[in-house]
């Protein structure tokens, strides 16, 4: 198993930022490495992204030195299994709103004596190359477990959720929780930033560390300042749409044409 960057630098305070991934190819993740990002989470709930795809693009991420998560769609002990088997470094469960959604996954994501993950000598172990033994200790290290509060009463449970030991850090969810306050997509309306103010509590409380998707500079900077040095930075998908926009848009102004 690889070392793991982004928790070393996580425990040490250092800024880190990710994008979400949902173009099921590797060289995108190869391209966000090379832009020098610390992260890519492989979205698996809103894509029809494949496992093999998201093995080719766990390697695109390898190569290029970023540390690859996963958010999942449904919590299935095989499902967990195949992603953390093919190299996943992480696993982000969506909607969390109680302990033993967590409690279910650590069982499914840690080997013994943390959870009951079944043994394999397969890729993420480098098919028996070295020892073992070692590398389920190192697995049990370096696995990242991060639930996302998405919801009213995930954020009313969030202290509860970030209580058990195995959480390496909270991602807030804002657009599914502005539904949830019944203001869909309505990210800043006051339910939802008190909503998120209460998750961000809990974690200071719980000694977790928070994550936050940085939809505006000013957003970056403000969570900066209370101590927040984990940034995604919205998706491939949405940040390419932007720059071909921009581009076009500032080429035809600069021809004459409105």
């Amino acid at each position: 198993m690889r070392n793991h960057l982004l928790l070393d630098s996580i425990r040490d305070g250092q800024p880190v930022f990710g994008l979400f991934v949902s173009i099921p190819h590797p060289i995108i993740i190869e391209m966000i490495g090379h832009a020098e990002y610390d992260f890519v989470i492989i979205d698996c709930e809103h894509t029809t992204t494949s496992l093999e795809q998201v093995e080719e693009m766990i390697r695109a991420a390898e190569l290029v030195g970023v540390t690859p998560l996963v958010r999942i769609g449904q919590l299935e002990r095989t499902n967990v299994l195949r992603l953390l088997d093919s190299g996943a470094q992480g696993i982000i469960l969506p909607s969390v709103e109680s302990l033993d959604q967590i409690e279910e996954a650590v069982q499914y994501m840690y080997y013994y004596p943390e959870g009951q993950r079944s043994l394999n000598s397969g890729r993420a172990g480098t098919f028996g190359k070295y020892s073992l033994q070692e590398y389920v200790q190192q697995a049990n290290e370096q696995i990242m477990l991060i639930p996302m509060i998405e919801s009213a009463t995930g954020v009313e449970r969030s202290l509860e959720i970030m209580s058990h030991p195995q959480v390496s850090f909270v991602l807030e969810g804002a657009a599914d929780l502005s539904q949830s306050l019944g203001v869909p997509w309505q990210t800043d309306h006051p339910d939802v930033v008190a909503a998120l103010e209460q998750v961000y509590e809990a974690s200071r409380t719980a000694d977790v560390p928070y994550a936050t998707v940085a939809r505006q500079e000013q957003d970056m900077q403000r969570w900066r300042e209370r101590g927040v040095h984990i940034f995604v930075l919205g998706d491939d998908r949405n940040t390419a749409f932007r720059a071909y926009h921009t581009k076009r848009k500032q080429y035809r102004t600069s021809g004459g044409w409105t």
